[in-house]
């Protein structure tokens, strides 16, 4: 996968290098009696992103996203996706490199993350999870406030 957006000035880059699954794991623990229950579910999720840099200018950017479904009182199942790319970043100010480890590229993987997410729970036996699109401006923008918060305390 290349793909380059470049400014006209000729400065600040942006490539996707690789976009791969880093961790993927799901468990029914009470299958096959979930699936003879009513079929309600309750979906519990959490999102996380983490970056590293790997080397000047290429940073790993990792989506996680753990789901939790409950029917009735018991666990029918979770799923654990780490969703990872690749990114080369290059002549861009610090506060946009952050902005765009924290939200764009995470942006980029999540399309990737829900099919992973949906394609697994259909093969674990249960109907198709699709997860809602998730504004990641405004998660960074809660967690940016969040730090400045516990900076100023």
């Amino acid at each position: 996968m290349n793909n380059k957006v470049q400014n006209t000035a000729g400065n600040p880059t942006f490539e996707i290098q690789r976009i791969y699954v880093k961790d993927l794991s799901f468990e029914a623990p009470n299958t096959p009696h979930t699936f003879m229950e009513e079929w309600k579910p309750e979906v519990s999720l959490n999102l996380e992103t983490k970056s590293t840099k790997i080397q000047d200018n290429v940073h790993e950017v990792i989506l996680s996203i753990t789901a939790t479904v409950t029917a009735g009182k018991k666990s029918a199942f979770l799923i654990e996706v780490q969703q990872a790319g690749v990114f080369s970043i290059a002549g861009f100010p610090s506060d946009q490199l952050h902005h765009m480890l924290g939200s764009f590229c995470p942006n980029i993987l999540f399309p990737y993350a829900r099919e992973a997410v949906s394609d697994v729970v259909v093969r674990g036996g249960f109907p198709q999870l699709i997860l809602a699109p998730v504004n990641f401006d405004a998660l960074y923008s809660q967690h940016m406030e969040q730090k400045d918060k516990e900076k100023n305390n």
